[in-house]
């Protein structure tokens, strides 16, 4: 359909979109592959966790934490673990930071493909670029830290930080932070969905990681299938 036919429908399937003065993205199974870091971290914290007493189980599945990737730390280990008290989750917050910074500095975690270089590209096109994420401080800094990327970003967001309740709330600081009133939301989940959406800005779903629902990008304006495919929707947009 030609543009005109755009404007008859009121809408369509693959919408023309605006430019963005900035790009806000969520780090977790969109910039970082998690599952390079995540999954040893895991399985050592609940090893500990053992050792010190506070848990008796065996080892949750793995399908569990990496299906509730995209929640606040609070809401994960509800979902992960449900039996154990507010104790225990709080020491698992300790316990998985300190391992995964751990194993940050140790090497061999991983972005997605075209990551770096779709950044560099974006930036150079004059796009202002943000980290917004629901993961812990420390832990979003040391990734950009390690993987080379603090330049590139003008700020980095995240609920622990902020101290925030949703990716809602937390998207609307960085947005009156820094005087953005058209910005791209770019994320896996269903809470970067309703964060750009809360927020009135364009949604760009990205269905690569492969840990969210069926219906997790539903609402989003566009959907991509690598990250790289940016490039070409910022170049195309008006």
């Amino acid at each position: 359909m030609n543009r005109e036919g755009q404007e008859a429908a009121g809408q369509s399937k693959a919408p023309k979109l605006k430019k963005p003065e900035a790009m806000v993205f969520d780090m977790d199974g969109t910039l970082f592959q998690t599952e390079s870091l995540l999954l040893p971290a895991y399985h050592k914290m609940f090893d500990v966790l053992r050792e010190e007493g506070l848990y008796t189980a065996p080892t949750p599945p793995e399908e569990r934490i990496l299906g509730s990737l995209g929640m606040l730390l609070a809401d994960i280990w509800k979902n992960v673990m449900p039996e154990a008290d507010e104790q225990v989750h709080r020491r698992a917050d300790e316990l998985l930071l300190k391992l995964e910074i751990e194993g940050l500095e140790a090497g061999g975690t991983l972005l997605y493909p075209q990551v770096i270089e779709t950044l560099t590209a974006l930036k150079a096109r004059g796009v202002r670029l943000f980290v917004a994420s629901n993961g812990l401080e420390d832990y979003i800094h040391s990734i950009v830290v390690v993987h080379e990327l603090k330049e590139l970003f003008e700020g980095l967001y995240s609920a622990g930080g902020q101290g925030t309740a949703t990716k809602t709330e937390l998207l609307r600081i960085l947005l009156d932070n820094h005087g953005i009133s058209d910005a791209w939301m770019v994320g896996d989940r269903s809470s970067d969905v309703e964060a750009g959406k809360g927020n009135n800005q364009t949604v760009i779903g990205c269905a690569y990681a492969g840990f969210g629902r069926q219906d997790e990008l539903k609402g989003s304006d566009v959907i991509i299938t690598a990250f790289d495919e940016l490039i070409g929707l910022y170049d195309n947009a008006e």
